[in-house]
């Protein structure tokens, strides 16, 4: 399996509150990235991203070396329970507009969520935080 870096864009982004919990220590790199052909929607306290025309603003996240098999295992466990499935797609790197393959966890099908977050990004979004 090809070692693709994450993208992630609600909790788990640096300085959310899943972060620590689930990547610190786990990661070589964590920088800002954007994902083209997105919508973001609000979810039970964390977004979902679901195919569309928008732009979702997130942290491309590579893992430390030899970490990547278990921070993937650990990543599934815990967006597939929640509703999300894994898809690879590209991303744009912000600091300097490269193209990156990566793994994305998108809204499952069927899936509810709650409005859309407006500009795609879950840091922007109305109303009161958790993080």
């Amino acid at each position: 399996m090809t070692e693709l870096p994450f993208f992630v864009y609600g909790t788990l982004r640096p300085g959310e509150y899943n972060h620590d919990r689930f990547l610190l220590g786990r990661t070589a790199r964590e920088e800002p990235a954007r994902l083209a052909g997105a919508l973001l929607y609000d979810g039970p306290g964390y977004p979902y991203a679901v195919p569309g025309e928008g732009v979702v603003a997130g942290d491309l996240v590579t893992a430390a070396p030899g970490a990547y098999a278990e921070l993937l295992g650990v990543l599934d466990r815990v967006e597939l329970p929640a509703g999300y499935e894994r898809a690879d797609r590209e991303v744009v790197r912000v600091r300097d507009g490269a193209t990156v393959g990566a793994w994305v966890w998108f809204a499952a099908p069927g899936t509810r969520h709650g409005p859309l977050i407006r500009g795609g990004d879950w840091r922007a979004r109305p109303g009161p935080r958790t993080s």
